[in-house]
């Protein structure tokens, strides 16, 4: 995996990804930034989120749960000390869809925080406290047509 990012103006960032794709990176306007655009960290927990939801879903498509919609649903504290890394991480999966098994649920969680998610399992080995929760909810049924 390779990738680039290059230092536009202020606290302003352009990151390219290997396979071609940018991103823009922006601070706050009291650390020199516009804020225009997600900060680093932010970019952080919403890749390493990015990464289970994406775990999740296969799963439960996998195991032919008719997933309407899913989403995880995140929150992360910093140290309040330089370097303000992460100390805590809750991923909650919300998932959607009709005459879901929690046991499939629970399993596809369970085994995106153990065994699949890279982002998570990483943060969790360099100290990060990573929890990961979930709820189902039943999708309406749709009586058009």
């Amino acid at each position: 995996m390779e990738g680039s990012v290059k230092w536009v103006d202020g606290a302003l960032f352009l990151g390219e990804s290997g396979s071609g794709h940018a991103v823009v990176m922006d601070g706050p306007e009291d650390l020199g930034g516009k804020n225009h655009a997600l900060r680093p960290m932010e970019m952080l927990l919403l890749g390493t989120g990015g990464c289970a939801l994406y775990d999740v879903v296969s799963m439960l498509k996998k195991s032919r749960q008719q997933v309407t919609d899913c989403r995880v649903e995140l929150q992360a504290q910093r140290a309040d000390a330089v370097p303000a890394v992460f100390e805590t991480m809750n991923l909650h999966f919300v998932v959607t869809g009709h005459g879901l098994k929690e046991a499939q649920v629970k399993r596809a969680v369970e085994l995106s925080a153990e065994k699949y998610c890279s982002a998570s399992i990483m943060l969790s080995k360099a100290g990060v406290s990573v929890g990961h929760s979930y709820a189902i909810e039943e999708a309406a049924i749709d009586n058009k047509g």
